[in-house]
């Protein structure tokens, strides 16, 4: 979590520096979701990411040099810097920008995954709610059976708009309203939240059935380099939920020495990677 969070940070850092170009989207505040999934995911499974994926990435895959490389298009790059921020592919990780586009393709990734014991995980937000292409994957995803996990990283705000006043219902209805399962957990406790997801997610392999987990989180930073529209108070309410804060006021000692050791190695790969040659994307 730290490494990740250490990263967003650096990102943010090198935009207003100047030395990135086109967009980023943090996950500062959320770090702590794709961590509490990883030991439960097998090397085997897919992920599907979205435009927010650093962190789905770095819990997947602790690649550091290799992500900033494929951001700022240096050698070394993942996808040789032609993906930038939000298009990686990697070892059975995909992400995209593009919002709903992952979820029917992780359908079919799970459909070719029925029976081994292995499933195709696809993270997106509450605004994605809001694509047709939700509802079709569930739909289909329910009538095949497939071994897919949804993970929604509900923040409460799509870019710049509140969920309250773009998504009628719940994201709990609308799992229902297929008959796939849901659960929803708002603990930022790593432990805990893996003891609740254990069983179901094994549920998920051995039965090939979907199934949609809500994280009540929230997102400290802004929507991308520096686009915060919220109002200070709400700014305020989502940094007192920062897993950040809490665990550094439970193990002090620890946590300083942790996360003092997490911000010099992104410090240390950020200066090796800036010095790096552009990468050379070549043609098949």
């Amino acid at each position: 979590m730290l490494l990740i969070r250490h990263f967003e940070l650096t990102l943010l850092r090198l935009f207003e520096a100047g030395e990135l170009s086109g967009t980023t989207h943090t996950c500062l505040g959320q770090e702590y979701v794709p961590v509490a999934l990883a030991p439960l995911l097998r090397d085997d499974d897919f992920v599907f990411s979205n435009h927010r994926g650093h962190g789905h990435f770095l819990a997947r895959h602790a690649e550091p040099y290799g992500l900033l490389a494929e951001i700022m298009g240096r050698e070394g790059a993942l996808c040789a810097g032609v993906g930038g921020s939000q298009h990686v592919y990697h070892r059975r990780f995909l992400s995209t920008g593009v919002q709903g586009e992952s979820l029917p393709v992780a359908v079919g990734a799970a459909l070719s995954l029925q029976g081994s014991g292995a499933l195709a995980c696809a993270y997106i937000g509450d605004g994605t709610w809001g694509e047709g292409s939700v509802y079709e994957a569930l739909n289909m995803a329910r009538l095949w059976r497939v071994p897919l996990l949804v993970v929604v990283e509900h923040n409460g705000i799509a870019q710049s708009t509140p969920t309250r006043v773009q998504m009628a219902g719940t994201v709990a209805g609308r799992a229902a309203a297929f008959d796939v399962p849901h659960h929803r957990t708002a603990s930022t406790e790593i432990t805990e939240i893996r003891a609740e997801l254990a069983p179901l997610v094994g549920r998920v392999r051995e039965e090939s059935l979907p199934l949609v987990v809500e994280f009540a989180t929230h997102r400290i930073g802004p929507h991308s380099k520096g686009d915060d529209t919220r109002s200070a108070e709400e700014i305020a309410l989502a940094a007192d939920h920062d897993w950040h804060t809490r665990y550094a006021r439970l193990l002090p000692e620890l946590f300083d020495r942790l996360d003092r050791e997490a911000a010099e190695l992104v410090e240390r790969v950020a200066a090796e990677v800036a010095a790096r040659p552009l990468s050379v994307w070549e043609r098949p």
